[in-house]
């Protein structure tokens, strides 16, 4: 059975014998249909991918000259550097171009880029791209622009996003565009302008492998603005997700909101999360009553949350989860300890000693349990999402995971305030 994805291949292959044979530009049109598939949810289409970006390189590189007088063949050269192509191909491409087809502003900023230096084209690229604006290379220009642009300018970074998206709706481009501007927006403190994009993506992209980047930056969004009346706008975005997509949001939630003292958040989105575990389904039952009563760790209820978080088993959690617990109870423990003659300098272990799984990846593990219904990122992706999908393995991110440390900070800050009282009481 001849896949989709093969229709517009085999279209274009119809005139010609050999892959190797056809224009530079008719292989450009293949390889975006496949990647914008991908992002709408046909994750098949990822080794297709692979395989064009391959065929296309021989191409490129085999190609006489005279192939890039025609101005098609130009845009596809630069599109499938900035589809996760092979760098060194646009540095051949551009330093064998003795006829001038290359301009040499796009060129140059594309290579820096690549080359890891994208800071140093927002001025020149900013100026070029928009000679190109109603171009094939338009969108694409302008997505590379916003992230070149989104350490120093986040709020210029979403104007070129913008523009990118309108001009390529439908497209990994739109996808990669939106998905960057609400984390943009989280880090601006623009939580309109956050939520806006955040409905747009979950109208559109839910599918994309790249949805549970966006699901970790849409938890950072409502847990940081929960309390200013944004819970109508968060359930309308969760209206476009199914039971088990909303049930993994909720339980992201909820564990953000327990290590930020968030208690009623965390006790909300625990309960909602536990409404929406399937039938039979134990593991998000176990995960909402640890988020539950990791939120309760520091309240009057220490004792009950302890016992309750220290009776799930290890195979339940994921080792975040497991390294998490650790220190809530060691939070706990320093918390309710007698005091003695020592109690006013002792201190507890920062990081308990917790084993780690090494190669673990940390998509999946946020929640613990390692089944997200998002999609994960693959290691081959087009070049605009290339730097979010390099995966981390779990024991380095046990290392230095921000959540964990600001637990264990704000569990120090709690013992702190009862040294001083003790203090207080011992005059």
């Amino acid at each position: 059975m001849m896949s989709v994805l093969a229709i517009p291949l085999s279209a274009g292959m119809a005139g010609a014998n050999d892959l190797e044979e056809l224009a530079p530009f008719k292989m450009i049109r293949s390889l975006q249909y496949v990647q914008d598939s991908v992002v709408l949810g046909d994750h098949s289409a990822i080794e297709m991918q692979r395989f064009m970006l391959g065929a296309i390189d021989k191409r490129l590189r085999a190609a006489d000259a005279s192939v890039f007088r025609d101005p098609r063949n130009v845009d596809a050269a630069l599109v499938y550097a900035m589809s996760g192509g092979n760098p060194e191909t646009l540095n051949y491409l551009a330093d064998h171009d003795v006829d001038g087809n290359f301009d040499s502003r796009v060129t140059d900023a594309l290579r820096q880029y690549l080359g890891g230096k994208g800071g140093l084209i927002v001025e020149s690229l900013s100026k070029a791209a928009p000679e190109y604006r109603n171009s094939r290379v338009g969108p694409y220009l302008f997505l590379i622009l916003g992230n070149a642009a989104s350490q120093q300018d986040p709020v210029g970074a979403m104007k070129f996003y913008d523009w990118a998206r309108l001009t390529a709706p439908g497209t990994i481009i739109e996808e990669a565009a939106l998905r960057r501007s609400v984390y943009l927006a989280v880090q601006a403190n623009l939580p309109e302008k956050g939520f806006r994009y955040a409905l747009n993506y979950a109208r559109r992209f839910l599918t994309s492998p790249y949805a549970s980047q966006f699901a970790d930056v849409f938890v950072e969004l409502a847990v940081g603005h929960f309390e200013e009346g944004a819970h109508e706008r968060i359930s309308e975005i969760l209206t476009f997700m199914d039971a088990p997509r909303q049930r993994e949001v909720y339980l992201r939630v909820a564990r953000r909101a327990a290590i930020s003292g968030k208690q009623t958040l965390a006790k909300l989105a625990s309960e909602r999360a536990e409404q929406l575990a399937a039938d039979g389904a134990s593991e998000p039952r176990v995960l909402a009553n640890f988020y539950a009563g990791l939120a309760a760790v520091p309240s009057s209820d220490v004792f009950a949350a302890t016992q309750s978080i220290a009776a799930i088993p290890d195979a339940e959690l994921s080792p975040r989860d497991r390294a998490l617990r650790d220190a809530a109870k060691a939070v706990a423990d320093a918390v309710v300890r007698p005091p003695d003659d020592e109690s006013l300098t002792q201190a507890f272990s920062a990081r308990p000693v917790e084993p780690v799984t090494p190669n673990e990846d940390v998509e999946g593990a946020e929640t613990g349990s390692g089944m997200s219904p998002f999609g994960k990122p693959t290691a081959q992706a087009s070049a605009p999402t290339a730097e979010e999908t390099t995966q981390v393995s779990a024991d380095a991110a046990a290392a230095s995971d921000p959540a964990h440390d600001g637990f264990v900070a704000k569990g120090r800050s709690k013992v702190d305030e009862i040294d001083a009282l003790l203090r207080g009481e011992g005059k």
